[in-house]
């Protein structure tokens, strides 16, 4: 049931129904996008306010991090999170964090396991820079990355907070099988498999398995 990324010809996607899902998908996405990143803004306002406190009065710093990652098109934009980090954590550049990483804070470290470092992010897709459900963004430096999702199609897709690769494996994944599982994705994607993907990382989230960065 799964194809190799290196098997897949463009013409496949670009003539599949994938691409004719039309302006009213597209509507029915961006406006339940907009409601549930509203929505969960004011109801996480209290841990957030909490969790701002925290990260202040843990370390030196902005309680919010920005960071450039590749959006839909190839376009470059700052993702938002409560900063997790020390301040100086990427001043040799940007790499994915890794398991016990001594750059995470203590307050950080608990954030990034139940996900609340990616509450800000409800902001960025309400800016109409991110989805609920899609491909990671890539960070800007990650060129293999970019480049194979620009040559798979991928790169039409608005990133996500959660997405279909996120809930099979994260960011262990050699990047090959992490663009087939979006190009999956990218051919099936539907309301009920964005609900499926939700429902996926809600549970992974309740076991504290974080699924993304």
């Amino acid at each position: 049931g799964k194809i190799l990324v290196e098997k897949v010809n463009p013409a496949w996607l670009i003539f599949s129904e994938g691409f004719d899902s039309g302006r009213l998908t597209y509507l029915i996405k961006r406006v339940l996008d907009l409601l549930m990143a509203t929505f969960g803004l004011l109801g996480s306002l209290p841990v957030s306010l909490i969790t701002a406190v925290l990260i202040k009065l843990e370390s030196p710093g902005p309680v919010l991090y920005r960071q450039e990652r590749v959006g839909a098109k190839g376009v470059v934009f700052s993702i938002i999170k409560f900063r997790s980090m020390r301040t100086d954590a990427e001043r040799h550049g940007a790499v994915w964090a890794r398991e016990n990483d001594a750059r995470v804070t203590r307050v950080g470290g608990f954030i990034r396991k139940v996900r609340i470092d990616e509450i800000p992010q409800m902001w960025n897709v309400i800016r109409g820079q991110m989805s609920f459900v899609g491909p990671r963004p890539a960070l800007f430096n990650q060129d293999d990355l970019i480049a194979l999702r620009t040559e798979k199609g991928v790169h039409e897709l608005l990133p996500g907070l959660t997405g279909w690769a996120q809930v099979n494996g994260r960011d262990e994944l050699p990047i090959p099988q992490k663009v087939q599982l979006d190009v999956e994705y990218l051919h099936q994607r539907s309301f009920l498999f964005d609900l499926k993907i939700i429902w996926m990382t809600a549970l992974k989230v309740l076991v504290r398995d974080g699924v993304s960065h």
